[in-house]
């Protein structure tokens, strides 16, 4: 795939562009900011955009910013966020829009270089790559009024699960239980939130989205 990287470490940077065209990958630009990012974007128009989070010159959330507009001018980019924070504000808005082909990965979580290239090959499919640490994050609420607080743990545990994109059968597999178990959890899960039933709506994907941009 044709890769774009955008983060202000030159070390990180020149890692990840060695690290990747190992795998067979081709990285058409490597930039530390996120003007130069969105230039970039609209130059070469890549496959994906791999984004830290904090970049130049506020070093706080231009990285998200930055994904967001990624998103809607060039809605055919994958955007793979990773980064050492949650930044939860811009983080929750970008998670609440379609998640085909979006990531978000915790740096001092990506442990195994096979998982990392994993998740960069899903975002390219059009799938989601979500670290359970981000969506843990998300998702965090006070139990006053909270429809999430209604959730059994094994239900909030279903439900991280399904906010990294996974399908009943993958869920099923990593938490040891039967495919049924899983369809059980999950209509538990949307009738607990009061989700409606609308064909033009998927409950499956609100039950994920619907308190993040809160």
């Amino acid at each position: 795939m044709r890769l774009i990287l955008a983060d202000d470490s030159v070390l990180l940077r020149e890692g990840l562009v060695r690290l990747l065209d190992e795998a067979g990958h081709e990285v058409v630009a490597a930039v530390g900011d996120s003007r130069a990012l969105l230039d970039a974007v609209e130059r070469h128009r890549p496959d994906v955009a791999v984004i830290d989070v904090r970049m130049p010159p506020t070093h706080t959330d231009e990285g998200l910013r930055a994904a967001l507009e990624i998103r809607e001018r060039r809605p055919g980019v994958g955007v793979l966020v990773l980064s050492q924070y949650v930044e939860k504000t811009y983080a929750a808005t970008l998670l609440a829009g379609a998640t085909e082909g979006l990531g978000y990965l915790l740096k001092d979580r990506v442990s195994d270089v096979a998982d990392f290239l994993d998740s960069l090959e899903r975002v390219h499919a059009g799938g989601a790559a979500l670290d359970p640490e981000v969506v843990r994050q998300l998702l965090a609420r006070t139990t006053h009024a909270d429809p999430l607080s209604r959730l059994s743990a094994r239900e909030t545990e279903v439900l991280e699960h399904l906010a990294q994109g996974l399908v009943n059968a993958a869920i099923a597999e990593r938490l040891h239980v039967s495919l049924s178990t899983v369809e059980k959890h999950v209509n538990a899960i949307v009738e607990k939130l009061g989700l409606p039933r609308d064909p033009d709506y998927s409950r499956r994907v609100l039950a994920i989205l619907r308190y993040l941009d809160g």
